[in-house]
């Protein structure tokens, strides 16, 4: 299958994980990121240059965000029926880190991270057209409980279904998603500063934890290679 035909090969992030050549990418909430450490703004620009003359890179893909030490590259196809990734990431990714590598700028797999806000919504459609107004998003690929920044900068919200109210609970928190290989280091870390294991029975593809006044935050993987998590 291919884009010219008008269909998409697409690519589940383990499989992604496991492709020879992509070490320095990790699949996060939002596709595949990867930081490459320029050290200043005209490396960066340099790198960026370079991205942007491979063939089949067009006005919206990819993602990038350059900084004065860093650029973050990220790779995701949007369609108006998918959200995902497809070989077309696959095979740009091998070429952006053939390109970094050329220029001898290192990558850092452990700097990348995608933040989601999620709201537990009772009346779904209504909850999600307020805050669609507000925030001024679009509707992700179709979802009806999905918002994203249409200039891809802001966080995304997603709107979870409730049944029933949970006053016990906080209505609205973080999806922090991170390297499927950094993920339990993050949790030790939010641990150690006060935090505490609220469930860990959907890991290793996410944890639930809370700060010290019981306000929520989860932790997510995707496409997870390492070994089982130890339970906590």
């Amino acid at each position: 299958m291919t884009y010219g035909e008008g269909t998409i090969e697409r690519v589940r992030p383990q499989q992604f994980h496991e492709t020879v050549g992509l070490e320095d990418w990790r699949v996060l909430g939002e596709g595949a990121c990867a930081y490459f450490r320029t050290g200043s703004l005209a490396v960066g620009a340099k790198l960026v240059q370079t991205i942007s003359e491979l063939p089949g890179v067009d006005s919206g893909h990819p993602d990038i965000d350059v900084r004065h030490d860093g650029v973050t590259v990220r790779l995701i196809t949007l369609t108006d029926d998918f959200y995902g990734l497809s070989e077309r990431d696959v095979e740009l990714a091998r070429q952006i880190t053939a390109l970094a590598r050329t220029l001898g700028i290192p990558a850092d797999p452990s700097a990348v991270q995608t933040v989601q806000v999620t709201v537990d919504a009772l009346s779904g459609p209504a909850v999600v057209r307020f805050w669609r107004a507000l925030l001024g998003y679009d509707d992700r690929a179709n979802s009806p409980e999905d918002l994203i920044d249409p200039q891809r900068r802001g966080a995304p919200f997603y709107f979870q279904r409730m049944d029933a109210p949970r006053p016990q609970r906080n209505r609205v928190h973080v999806d922090v998603w991170v390297p499927y290989d950094r993920a339990e280091a993050r949790i030790a870390d939010a641990i150690a500063a006060g935090g505490r294991l609220v469930d860990d029975s959907n890991a290793p593809g996410h944890w639930v934890l809370a700060d010290p006044e019981g306000n929520e935050a989860c932790v997510g993987t995707a496409g997870w290679t390492g070994p089982a998590p130890a339970r906590r």
